[in-house]
């Protein structure tokens, strides 16, 4: 069970080779949690992302699970919540794409829609009622600042994102009263070994996003933002007319 921190004892993490996701869930284990799940498909990275984790202490269990296939989330999620309650559950999975090739291969683009937004509403909706059921506990979707407008450059993977965080906060307002949160994540471009070598402005890191996701459930937040800074700014360019929007350099 959480305490007042709000900080889980028990985390469920929904794509467990994720850089971001490891680094809050590091984050979470300094503090208290003691049990870690990591649900992903199975592979030597998402074993050694385990065994890295359990020298930090806490009991991690690895299970798997693939967002591309819904059929099996049922099954795969509910082993997890027989064994107990789940505090947290941290929905990090997502593919960016390709947009160049996307755009000429559609059955490409397709399959970013369908991890980054079908595979996430199955997934979120299967641990929100499991959430439901016992009571209690925080969903905390990963969404991205490419939600917030659809750019040229990357508007396949942005609209796949801005799906799955329409879907999130309808998702916080059905829940609210009973007991269970949800909390919108929406980090800039985040710098990780896959990203290597790729300016981007307003960037971040996955420990800062950890950071970010801590303060957020402390404060039982219902969006945050990582950088910070990144409200101002979207807010800005979210309201911008198309014809000047389109000649941003983003």
């Amino acid at each position: 069970m959480k305490d007042a921190s709000g900080l889980p004892q028990s985390l469920l993490v929904l794509g467990g080779t994720s850089e971001t996701a490891l680094a809050t869930a590091r984050r979470l284990i300094a503090r208290r949690t003691r049990t870690v799940w990591l649900a992903g498909r199975p592979s030597p990275a998402l074993e050694s992302a385990a065994a890295k984790l359990r020298l930090l202490g806490p009991d991690v269990h690895t299970v798997p699970f693939d967002a591309l296939d819904p059929e099996s989330h049922q099954a795969a999620l509910g082993k997890v919540f027989a064994e107990g309650d789940v505090d947290l559950v941290l929905l990090a999975f997502g593919v960016p794409g390709d947009q160049a090739n996307d755009e000429r291969e559609p059955a490409a683009a397709v399959r970013v829609a369908q991890t980054n937004y079908t595979g996430a509403v199955s997934a979120g909706l299967i641990s929100a009622l499991a959430l439901q059921a016992q009571g209690h506990g925080s969903l905390v979707v990963f969404s991205s600042v490419a939600a917030e407008r659809a750019r040229r450059s990357d508007f396949i993977y942005g609209s796949s994102k801005a799906g799955l965080d329409a879907f999130a906060q309808g998702l916080g307002d059905a829940l609210h009263g009973t007991g269970v949160h949800v909390m919108v994540v929406r980090p800039g471009a985040v710098r990780t070994k896959g990203t290597a070598g790729r300016a981007a402005a307003l960037s971040t890191t996955p420990e800062a996003v950890a950071v970010a996701v801590e303060l957020g459930l402390r404060r039982r937040s219902e969006t945050v933002w990582a950088p910070g800074s990144l409200r101002a700014v979207t807010s800005v360019l979210r309201h911008l007319p198309r014809g000047l929007f389109r000649r941003l350099p983003l």
